[in-house]
């Protein structure tokens, strides 16, 4: 069996998968404890993602014109 990543939790009694999988008896299995995200952690990853997306497009980006596609992607509805 190839190696899988499967999302379980702890209900205080037993490990229980979040998704239906089936496993054969004494299948060897590695157990990695999630430290409990805070709230904290949450404002902290969309600060670095607003940093980091100011920074791959910032105000000095230069304008392209249309007059520079070569070929028009027939499925973008932005027009």
């Amino acid at each position: 069996m190839e190696t899988r990543t499967l999302r379980a939790h702890f209900d205080g009694n037993q490990i229980l998968l979040d998704e239906p999988f089936e496993l054969e008896p004494n299948t060897e299995l590695l157990v990695t404890i999630l430290p409990k995200a805070s709230e904290e952690d949450g404002e902290g990853w969309t600060r670095f993602s607003l940093e980091s997306l100011e920074r791959a497009y910032s105000d000095d980006e230069p304008e392209y014109s249309l007059d520079l596609i070569r070929e028009a992607n027939p499925e973008y509805e932005g027009r």
